[in-house]
């Protein structure tokens, strides 16, 4: 899909033809690093295929899932930390194979700079990721660890558009910030109540 045909950007072709000048077009394979925590951000990825998913580590080393990247929107925490020349404090993962338009942060600026349209995209896009984030908060805060497996495997099949999921156990417990037992324990007890049904490395809605 070409970067005007995405929702987000049909009504701006002025931004279109100057992400279209100063972006590289690169692809991803499912599990490639686009980001990484700690690092210095030199380009702001923007989805054109596929999807990303976006994480951070705790003092522990466990990681926890915050939000998915999908194709037209880009990870707001890199826009922050990029302005700032600042480290990273998350890292983006490709979720499936995914084309990506890497925008050098020198040049966000200058479309801040130029372009109302370009500053009214970066704020639509941090005011969706704040929302997110509040989920995220809710549902450590006051969800029990079965619905919020549940609720990231139906975001998975959402996100993919099917309703067999490609993931080990391994998997899903790192994104949720748990034991893998616990998360193994979790998918066995929905098979019995036929929510999902387990396969090797994957998992079926019912």
């Amino acid at each position: 899909m070409d970067l005007d045909q995405l929702p987000e950007f049909k009504a701006l072709p002025k931004v279109v033809e100057k992400l279209s000048e100063f972006g590289i077009i690169k692809k991803f394979h499912a599990g490639d690093s686009v980001l990484n925590e700690n690092a210095y951000i030199k380009s702001i990825p923007i989805v054109i295929n596929g999807s990303l998913k976006v994480m951070q580590n705790d003092e522990d080393g466990r990681e926890m899932l915050l939000y998915y990247i999908r194709e037209g929107e880009s990870c707001i925490m890199s826009f922050l930390c990029g302005l700032h020349h600042d480290t990273s404090k998350v890292s983006a993962i490709a979720e499936e194979d995914s084309e990506i338009l890497m925008l050098p942060i020198d040049k966000v600026g200058l479309l801040i700079r130029e372009s109302p349209d370009w500053l009214d995209y970066i704020f639509r896009l941090y005011h969706k990721r704040f929302e997110e984030l509040l989920q995220v908060v809710n549902a450590v805060a006051f969800k029990k660890m079965d619905q919020r497996l549940l609720d990231l495997i139906k975001k998975k099949s959402v996100l993919t558009g099917s309703m067999v999921i490609n993931i080990t156990h391994e998997q899903l417990s790192t994104e949720l910030g748990t034991a893998r037992v616990v998360v193994s324990r979790l998918l066995k007890q929905m098979e019995e109540e036929g929510l999902v049904k387990l396969g090797r490395n994957k998992i079926e809605l019912r």
